[in-house]
């Protein structure tokens, strides 16, 4: 069991993982808001090429609505928070973890709502809109969802993956995040800055609430290559 002190380190070192990302995202949010060239004519560039390259290529611009659709921040969210029941109650050993990874996917979801409502970024505004979404637009919901959930369940499932599954999973998450980050902004439905945004919010929370909870609940050295169906626990 942690002490006090080792605890205390711990949640410091969260702190201190979760401001290397929190910050980026606070200058943003300031330049948003101050509708600041640097960002804003740069974001609504972007956003003009990327719809009128969508708008040229019919095919692409129907499997971007259904990705959207498919990686809508309820779907994302829910999926993760099963697969947390699932891994829980398949691997019991594992199950401080799986709560602690249902607790980071749940945080995700409430703080794009609170960072949303705080910063009140409108939409971007394209004339022949390939796509409509509704709320705030800062940060991206989808992207901040997407990372968040796509790193917590990497960790999640890591101390019982083999060593290529240990190469697959990062990029199938990374795979993930990219298409989310490009479907909304080739949607015209989320500047860049918006995009950027929620993958730094997304991956800090996760980095930060892992770095946390190792702290809370040191697990053992885990072997380079664990043997299949193997669990390593605190």
């Amino acid at each position: 069991m942690p002490t006090r002190p080792t605890r205390r380190r711990a949640l410091l070192r969260a702190t201190g993982f979760g401001l290397v990302f929190a910050v980026p995202v606070a200058v943003l949010a300031y330049l948003v808001r101050a509708e600041s060239d640097l960002v804003v004519e740069r974001d609504h560039d972007v956003v003009e090429a990327a719809t009128a390259w969508t708008r040229a290529h019919p095919l692409v611009h129907d499997l971007l609505l259904v990705w959207q659709e498919v990686f809508n921040v309820r779907w994302v969210a829910l999926a993760g928070l099963a697969t947390c029941a699932w891994f829980g109650w398949r691997h019991h050993g594992l199950r401080t973890r799986a709560l602690w990874a249902a607790g980071t996917i749940a945080g995700a979801w409430a703080l794009q709502l609170a960072v949303k409502a705080l910063v009140g970024r409108a939409r971007p505004v394209v004339e022949d809109a390939v796509a409509h979404a509704p709320g705030s637009s800062f940060p991206s919901g989808h992207a901040t969802q997407i990372t968040a959930t796509a790193v917590t369940l990497t960790l999640l499932v890591w101390p019982v993956l083999g060593a290529r599954a240990r190469v697959v999973a990062p990029l199938v998450a990374g795979v993930l995040v990219v298409a989310t980050g490009l479907d909304r902004i080739l949607l015209g439905v989320h500047f860049p800055s918006d995009v950027l945004a929620g993958v730094l919010l997304g991956g800090g929370l996760a980095g930060a609430s892992f770095v946390g909870y190792r702290g809370w609940n040191p697990l053992p050295t885990l072997p380079a290559d664990p043997p299949r169906g193997s669990v390593n626990r605190p």
